[in-house]
């Protein structure tokens, strides 16, 4: 990444006003820089030649007020820093979010979208904070210093012309080796996150199966890696910090022994002296402070340039287009699904017509692409290759949006809020009237359940619906499509993902007499492996058993 990358002034306007105050207090702080070292000079230098406290006493306070004034200009040039750093913040996260909701972010892990949102994006403080405003107080305050210099000594001016620019030449060498262990660094986190936050949402299975210490093996070798490879950056950081330390200070030597001759044999006079002596040591702390800032703030670049990279990704987000509601045929033409980093195809040249009106029952064992196809239908995942269309239209072409609000979806495990019955049945339709409500319930063979709990529909389910057990759990999530359905202006297209999955025999008989009514005369996929479906799907279902593109390709269909 730049120095200032272009790419920050264009996505947040924070920036461009956080630039030019910063600009404003650093053209403010070189200028009281600049009369400091004059006045420290001139009050020593006259203090030598005999002059009196009372003499130098406006001099003096003069000093003290410069310093004064040094430290409240940091202070409020920091603060004001550190808002516009929470204003680009907020614009950046806007921006992210917007792009991951607007369309279909392909090849994007949602763990890892939510560390880069949050973790990574605050990163950034020391970024816009220190590193900014340092960076605009290099390029100012070593230019005025060799200015002032240079009308005060010429000799002492090349000495530091030279030396100069060995600082920034070093801090480039050890950034692009820092930079590479960061973005690894950050890479390790990413997946840190995507990893916990599978594990987590995944821990009641886990625990069933008892594999909670496998997996928390998994994430203690990942973690471990993040923490090698952020031990890693800091060591070159601070090999890096020792490495200008020491050229600053061989720098400033250099000047003092030269002055220091010159003066010894009167070439030079005090005052001149004086003020090179505090000038040096100044030209060359803004570019040291800089390269230790870039260090620190070497994360949220990293972060930042994966923001731009995701902002980037037109090939990863479908463009909003027309409308599209599921009326017609559907049907998947030669569609390939490959997930980064798989070997095997996800779904491989897949050829299915879901017939308009009807309902299709779809099996296979764990890999064969079913989650992948209803990704497909919901459009949360994108054919590598392939196309699906609807009534012969492009599926590509509709606006994401538009068409999810045509579809009722069932998850496996279908998330419920802390919120009332009726709130939670309204997820989809939150104007929806009560009575569309009760009917939805009542569809759903929600009826006992409503008229269990204290306050009915005006009860409140906790988290995660911690209230109710699984298969009540689940005909929520079937209120929720039936509701969907009666809502839409067109017959929806219904998706369920294993809608009976972990039900004892009471629910799941339950489930499935509701989703007969809810599957009548609409377009449907159950994914499932119960074989029971088979018995009670209506007249003229369609089955599709999927396989594995791993086990076609090694010949064990």
């Amino acid at each position: 990444m730049k120095p200032l990358d272009p790419r920050l002034l264009r996505t947040a306007s924070a920036v461009r006003t956080h630039l030019l105050v910063a600009t404003a207090c650093g053209a403010a702080l070189t200028g009281l820089i600049l009369l400091q070292a004059w006045l420290v000079s001139r009050v020593v230098a006259r203090a030598t030649g005999g002059a009196g406290l009372e003499e130098l006493a406006l001099v003096i306070a003069a000093v003290a007020a410069v310093a004064v004034a040094r430290a409240g200009l940091a202070y409020g040039a920091e603060a004001a820093a550190l808002r516009s750093a929470a204003s680009a913040k907020s614009q950046l996260r806007m921006r992210l979010v917007r792009h991951v909701t607007g369309g279909v972010p392909r090849d994007r892990d949602a763990g890892e979208l939510v560390t880069l949102a949050t973790r990574g994006l605050d990163a950034l403080d020391d970024y816009f904070a220190r590193y900014l405003p340092q960076l605009v107080l290099a390029v100012m305050v070593p230019v005025a210093v060799l200015v002032v210099i240079a009308g005060a000594d010429w000799v002492s001016a090349v000495v530091v012309a030279v030396t100069v620019p060995l600082i920034p030449l070093f801090m480039a060498l050890v950034g692009m080796h820092t930079q590479a262990r960061t973005n690894r660094q950050w890479a390790l986190l990413n997946r840190l996150g995507g990893h916990f936050l599978d594990v987590v949402e995944g821990l009641p299975t886990l625990a069933l199966f008892r594999r909670a210490k496998a997996e928390a093996a998994l994430v203690r070798k990942v973690t471990d890696q993040h923490r090698e490879a952020t031990m890693g950056t800091l060591k070159v950081a601070f090999l890096s910090a020792f490495v200008l330390e020491v050229l600053a200070t061989l720098a400033v030597a250099l000047v003092a022994v030269e002055v220091g001759f010159r003066l010894l044999y009167g070439r030079l006079d005090l005052e001149t002296a004086l003020l090179v002596l505090i000038l040096a040591p100044e030209a060359y702390l803004p570019l040291r402070e800089v390269g230790a800032r870039f260090h620190a703030s070497m994360e949220g670049i990293a972060a930042a340039q994966q923001v731009f990279t995701v902002l980037d990704d037109r090939a990863g987000v479908v463009p909003a287009g027309t409308g599209a509601a599921p009326t017609g045929a559907i049907r998947l033409h030669g569609v390939t699904v490959q997930y980064p980093g798989r070997v095997h195809d996800a779904l491989h040249d897949l050829d299915l017509t879901l017939p308009a009106g009807g309902t299709t029952l779809v099996t296979g064992p764990s890999g064969a692409g079913k989650s992948t196809l209803l990704g497909l239908l919901l459009r949360f995942v994108e054919p590598t290759s392939g196309r699906i269309t609807v009534n012969g239209d492009d599926l590509a072409a509709a606006d994401p949006d538009r068409w999810r609000r045509a579809v009722a979806w069932v998850p496996q495990d279908p998330y419920l809020f802390d919120d009332t019955l009726a709130g939670n049945i309204r997820l989809g339709e939150p104007d929806a009237p009560m009575a569309a409500v009760r009917r939805a319930a009542t569809l759903a063979e929600l009826d006992d359940v409503v008229a269990g709990l204290p306050a009915g529909f005006a009860t409140r389910l906790g988290e995660r619906g911690a209230r109710l057990s699984a298969g009540q759990r689940q005909r929520v999530a079937l209120a929720r499509a039936f509701l969907r359905a009666e809502c839409a202006e067109t017959p929806p297209l219904v998706l369920l993902d294993e809608p009976t999955a972990h039900l004892d025999p009471d629910n799941a008989a339950a489930v499935r007499r509701a989703v007969g009514r809810l599957v009548e005369g609409r377009t449907a996929v159950i994914v499932t492996h119960d074989p029971a479906w088979a018995d009670e799907l209506p007249a003229g279902a369609g089955l599709v058993r999927l396989v594995a593109p791993a086990l076609v390709s090694e010949g064990r269909e």
